[in-house]
């Protein structure tokens, strides 16, 4: 189950973050220096994937232009002397890890959209990351403790957290059997349960680790909650012949799929940095003396 491949589902249109995801992709969004796209990247990269496919839809050239090779900004930069921003530009990407850019026609949902990398991943294990979901971790990252699961016990791993039961209506939630206080085995998932009949308040957040044995399921998959095809349904049905474990994992999640969550993350990552953490909590502590009088 060791992974090398992994899939970016990256082809949603960010309307609540219009106006600005109108000419700039959502994923696109700066986190303080970095594009949110990147954090994703970097955990996929040192979990040792080697090839990143991102299912995106035809108006979103912008991620594929931000991995590309930039010549005329690499010249410059040379040319200037400015030696450190022209490596930082050239290491966006380890030089032996590939992209891989995948259109998805119709917005099908997230088992729709894994489905479209089957070609690309073929017969062997692979991750899937949702931008959104931005994992902070000093350590490990998420999708590195998760792949390191998946290898010893050769199953499927799922990301988990426990919400409050009011909000598993936004979640797809699993009935799991303990095994320690981070993993458990998967029984049962459902997408989006009302509060009074969710099995538990263990929500999926957006890191996988799939057996190749997903894609026939997905393509089975009839349409489910909202119309789409859910990527949780396929996972219910793989439960039936593989195991799936449930992993919590070690670090903080960001949902960067709406406003807050951004500000968190920014405000959050400004905080780790050294050269920002002094000048931010003077500003912090200035405006809640404002609020305060």
């Amino acid at each position: 189950m060791r992974i090398r491949k992994a899939v970016f589902p990256v082809a949603g249109l960010g309307t609540r973050f219009l106006p600005a995801s109108k000419v700039v992709p959502k994923e696109m969004l700066p986190l303080i220096d970095r594009p949110l796209i990147q954090y994703a990247v970097e955990e996929a990269v040192e979990a040792g994937c080697d090839t990143l496919v991102f299912i995106t839809n035809r108006y979103k050239h912008a991620i594929a232009d931000y991995f590309d090779k930039a010549y005329e900004l690499e010249a410059k930069l040379e040319a200037a002397g400015k030696h450190e921003l022209l490596e930082m530009v050239r290491d966006i990407l380890p030089r032996h890890v590939q992209t891989v850019f995948v259109t998805q026609h119709e917005a099908l949902g997230l088992g729709h959209a894994v489905l479209c990398a089957r070609a690309i991943v073929g017969d062997e294990p692979f991750a899937v990351l949702l931008p959104d979901d931005m994992i902070w971790n000093r350590g490990r990252g998420a999708l590195q403790q998760m792949a390191d699961i998946a290898e010893r016990d050769a199953a499927s791993v799922i990301a988990v957290e426990d919400v409050p039961r009011e909000h598993t209506h936004r979640y797809g939630i699993v009935s799991a059997e303990r095994v320690d206080d981070h993993l458990a085995r998967v029984r049962g998932v459902i997408e989006k349960p009302r509060p009074e009949v969710a099995p538990s308040t263990l929500a999926i957040v957006g890191r996988y680790i799939l057996s190749p044995k997903i894609f026939e399921l997905l393509q089975t998959t009839r349409a489910g909650s909202g119309g789409e095809i859910q990527l949780t349904d396929a996972i219910a049905a793989l439960l039936r012949d593989d195991p799936v474990l449930a992993y919590r994992f070690i670090g903080r999640r960001f949902d960067c799929g709406n406003r807050l969550g951004m500000v968190q993350a920014t405000v959050h990552l400004a905080l780790e940095d050294p050269e920002l953490h002094n000048a931010v909590v003077a500003m912090m502590r200035e405006r809640l003396a404002l609020e305060t009088n």
